[in-house]
């Protein structure tokens, strides 16, 4: 059985893994999330804020990382719709358009036609900015000298959202949705923390050890990956009763897959380390 163990071709242990995986999209099996105090912080927030609040929402993030962001995006703006708020788009990725473009159809131009948001009043979409943190310094102050017109050419003056907004001291809250540099740390230096402006992010998994020690002081909470996003659902859920549907909630449903992949991995390394050390115990006999 050992030698056997030893020598297993590497394919059973893809096919294992194609198993774990598509077993529970198949099956459409999903697990109860329980939102953590740092998801729960950002979503009492953005709950407790007045209805026409502004939001700015930065997707500072590419279509590589979609998979892993894509899902707190839909969250965010999912929530800002039910509240009615006004939000205001951009990016510092220079190919992140196309995210923000994304999350524009797929929830305020289909999920949420009825309530007929309108772009310019409801929200904006001021589009990419070349500059990084050097762009998030200048509209800390003027918000029109790096975005004096919107990702079509019209004038912030002419818009009614943007027309009284400055600067970003002007907004309720800044949420950062973002992969690496520029992203949330740029944002707690450059504009949240000096300008005392309410402030949380998203993040992936390998970047969100880093942002826990800003909170709660420079941050109010943050959203860590899918499981981040799965948790602000389950928050969206408990609040909306529409939202309990887990058809509707992608970061729930990824949460099934993702856990037997983390399990299988987790046994397959307790099994290589079990098959290398009775593999030198019978060596030594």
């Amino acid at each position: 059985m050992l030698d056997f163990l030893k020598t297993l071709d590497r394919r059973w242990i893809f096919l294992a893994m194609l198993m774990a995986v598509a077993g529970p999209i198949l099956a459409q099996k999903t697990f109860p999330e329980r939102p953590t105090i740092f998801v729960r912080s950002v979503f009492d927030k953005i709950e407790s804020l007045p209805e026409g609040s502004t939001i700015m929402i930065s997707f500072d993030y590419d279509p590589a990382t979609n998979g892993e962001l894509g899902p707190m995006a839909t969250a965010f703006l999912r929530h800002c719709c039910l509240k009615r708020h006004k939000m205001l788009f951009l990016t510092l990725f220079e190919t992140g358009k196309p995210v923000v473009d994304q999350a524009i159809r797929r929830v305020i131009d289909t999920e949420f036609a009825a309530l007929d948001l309108k772009p310019g009043e409801d929200y904006v979409n001021l589009g990419y900015k070349q500059g990084r943190e050097v762009v998030i310094a200048l509209i800390a102050l003027n918000l029109r000298t790096s975005f004096p017109r919107d990702h079509e050419g019209t004038d912030l003056d002419d818009l009614p959202l943007t027309r009284n907004i400055t600067n970003l001291q002007d907004l309720d809250l800044i949420l950062d949705i973002s992969t690496g540099y520029p992203g949330w740390k740029e944002w707690v230096q450059y504009a949240a923390s000096p300008y005392d402006i309410p402030f949380a992010a998203g993040t992936t998994a390998v970047g969100a050890p880093q942002a826990y020690p800003y909170i709660p002081e420079q941050m109010l909470g943050l959203l860590a990956a899918v499981k981040g996003a799965a948790e602000y659902e389950a928050a969206l859920a408990e609040k909306y009763p529409p939202y309990r549907d887990p058809k509707r909630n992608e970061g729930i449903r990824r949460m099934a897959p993702q856990f037997w992949g983390h399990l299988l991995v987790i046994a397959l390394i307790v099994l290589g380390n079990g098959i290398h050390f009775a593999d030198r115990w019978r060596r030594n006999r």
